[in-house]
């Protein structure tokens, strides 16, 4: 099989601002694995806690790599790359490829390769850390846009005054839509803060709060779960499917990304484990186009929740293949997972 390599610019329509900081866009790898008639698509969206903080870095990696052949089962390749040290999120660009290319062998959509179906439930639209003012102008557009939820970005450093103005603001311009409203914190919040924004935003009628408390901060968790108001969703704080063991007593659920778990291989077995410990399960996104959000996209009949909506701020998106309809986001219904990158 041949690997080859594409780096690309993805510009975001609208900043996001989250706890952490802001993102404009970032430079994305999107990789192509092809058998000489088929070709399987792949991307990775760059980041340090990922393993991979630039493309050059998550290249040199898959080269060295693939240098070796492909050779074998998808399971083995990805435990084959993983113990060899490649980081997660160019991993996942790998393994969706891989992926994408045995569907299309098959003649089969991916979700079908899987025994799943073409099925999902409300995807949010993500509602960045702006001032008041910025969010009554921002929501409207995402309620056009089709949007059914809304995935409410806090943790403000300017704290939790800021974080309720922001929501009071969102509550507003969303006000008469049959839309539902979330939480993501990113790990914004101490204890304490935690605790009183989610008995704040139970009463304002939010369905949960993902990542209160920042990675690192697991030993509090247990704290929190006691008496809480809302269900609690992990996100940074869970990577791989080993880590649920670990805080699956003091959660109810965990958000899973690709980019995070190193592909749709670890996914899997993130789902499995969540619902053999009696969790909730969530897939989420980071700066990604159409060919990795379809990848996601291919495995939505595993959630419960999803947040698949980082290609719908891409000005322009690169790629096609994850229609949003009817404020679900879905796979396109051809071999593979429906994702590719445009001529």
């Amino acid at each position: 099989m041949k690997v080859s390599f594409h780096a690309l610019y993805l510009k975001k329509r609208f900043p996001l601002r989250i706890s952490r900081g802001e993102i404009l866009g970032g430079e994305n790898l999107f990789v192509s694995v092809t058998d000489g008639a088929l070709t399987g698509w792949g991307e990775m969206a760059p980041s340090a806690s990922e393993g991979a903080a630039t493309v050059a870095e998550g290249r040199a990696q898959l080269e060295a790599f693939c240098a070796g052949g492909l050779q074998g089962a998808i399971h083995d390749i990805w435990a084959r790359a993983h113990a060899g040290g490649v980081g997660a999120c160019a991993l996942a660009a790998l393994d969706m490829a891989l992926w994408d290319l045995r569907a299309k062998q098959a003649g089969m959509p991916l979700y079908r390769l899987l025994g799943l179906a073409r099925r999902g439930v409300v995807s949010s639209l993500t509602v960045g850390i702006n001032p008041p003012d910025v969010v009554r102008d921002r929501v409207p557009l995402l309620l056009a846009r089709g949007a059914r939820a809304l995935k409410i970005k806090l943790g403000s450093t300017e704290g939790i005054a800021a974080d309720k103005a922001m929501f009071a603001a969102v509550q507003q311009a969303a006000a008469g839509h049959d839309v539902a409203l979330r939480v993501d914190a990113n790990g914004g919040w101490s204890l304490a803060d935690a605790r009183h924004m989610m008995t704040w935003l139970a009463a304002r009628g939010v369905e949960y709060v993902e990542q209160p408390l920042v990675e690192g901060a697991e030993h509090q968790l247990p704290d929190l779960f006691r008496n809480r108001a809302l269900p609690v969703f992990v996100d940074e704080s869970c990577r791989f499917a080993s880590d649920i063991p670990g805080f699956a007593h003091c959660v109810d659920g965990v958000n899973l990304k690709l980019m995070k778990c190193g592909g749709i291989t670890e996914a899997l077995r993130i789902v499995a484990t969540a619902r053999a410990h009696g969790l909730k399960t969530m897939i989420g996104c980071m700066g990604e186009s159409s060919v990795a959000i379809a990848a996601g996209a291919s495995l939505s009949a595993l959630f419960d929740y999803i947040d698949l909506d980082s290609h719908l701020n891409l000005d322009p998106d690169p790629a096609r293949g994850a229609p949003f309809a009817d404020g679900v986001t879905l796979p396109a219904d051809r071999p593979g997972h429906g994702g590719h990158l445009d001529a």
